[in-house]
């Protein structure tokens, strides 16, 4: 396997283990353990544990900003919308990982920004802002239509990492949103 290879598999496991423990109880020898190296190897790969969460981090924002491009490409307006929030239903009711590791960036940025340490909130907010502009542009650069669908997509977040399941009665607003027909 590839050096570049072998950086993919760790940030994969580093989504797992971090989504699962957070930024403070992850330790690296669980991410090596994973992969199935040493300890000692993922520090040539990543410079430290740090870089290792901003990677994962990275990866799942850059990978929610696939899953709404895909979903719109060649749609415009509620056609965009509609697609865009179905397919992330699917992304975080089938991929648990993705939705928790976002949710330990915001716990992970809360925490270092409180103590002075803005690299993990300069990470995340050019993630966001990125993931703002192509929502942005697939919603016709309505901020309105913006806000309210990414305001929708934190709310299933928070409902999703709370563990209540898909047919739950306090999904229904926001299956109701993504309906073509609503």
């Amino acid at each position: 396997m590839s050096a570049e290879e072998r950086r993919e598999s760790v940030i994969r496991a580093a989504i797992t283990e971090f989504a699962r423990g957070g930024y403070s109880a992850t330790s690296t020898e669980a991410i090596a353990r994973r992969v199935g190296v040493s300890q000692p190897y993922l520090f040539r790969l990543f410079r430290n544990k740090q870089a290792m969460f901003l990677a994962a981090s990275e990866r799942c924002l850059e990978d929610t900003r696939k899953v709404f491009a895909d979903a719109a490409e060649g749609l415009e307006g509620d056609a965009a919308l509609h697609a865009m929030a179905t397919a992330y239903q699917r992304l975080i009711l089938h991929d648990p990982d993705k939705l928790l590791m976002q949710m330990q960036l915001y716990a992970a940025v809360a925490a270092a920004e409180a103590a002075g340490d803005h690299e993990f909130g300069d990470s995340a907010r050019a993630g966001w802002l990125r993931l703002w502009d192509d929502v942005h542009l697939a919603l016709g650069a309505d901020a309105g239509e913006t806000t309210t669908f990414l305001a929708y997509g934190m709310l299933a977040n928070t409902l999703a990492s709370l563990g209540f399941p898909a047919g739950h009665r306090v999904w229904s607003g926001f299956y109701a949103s993504a309906r073509p027909d609503a």
